[in-house]
C-alpha cells in the first residue's frame, strides 16, 4: 500500500470534519495537519491556493492537491492513480 494522503486542516473547519469523517467511513488512510500549528503547512496551502489558506486541502500520493474536494472525487482519483 502507498503512503496515505494528507489533509492541510484546522480544528474549527466544518468541511474539514466532514471529509474527514468520510475518508473514515471509506476507509481511506490520511494523515491530518493542523495549518495553524504548522506555519511550513500553512505556507504550503497557502501557495497552492494562490495565497489562501483554504482548508480542506489535501494532497495524494502522488502529490496532486485538492480544494475541499467532494469524496467521490478523492476516491476517482485514488483509483486512478492505483492508490486505494
Amino acid at each position: 500500500m502507498s503512503e496515505p494522503l494528507t489533509m492541510y486542516s484546522t480544528q474549527w473547519c466544518g468541511y474539514c470534519r466532514r471529509l474527514k469523517s468520510q475518508f473514515e467511513r471509506e476507509g481511506i488512510a490520511f494523515r491530518e495537519v493542523n495549518i495553524e500549528q504548522d506555519p511550513a503547512a500553512a505556507d504550503f496551502v497557502m501557495k497552492v491556493n494562490g495565497g489562501n489558506q483554504t482548508v480542506p486541502t489535501i494532497v495524494l500520493p502522488d502529490g496532486t492537491a485538492m480544494t475541499n474536494p467532494p469524496i467521490k472525487k478523492v476516491i476517482k482519483a485514488l483509483a486512478a492513480s492505483g492508490s486505494n
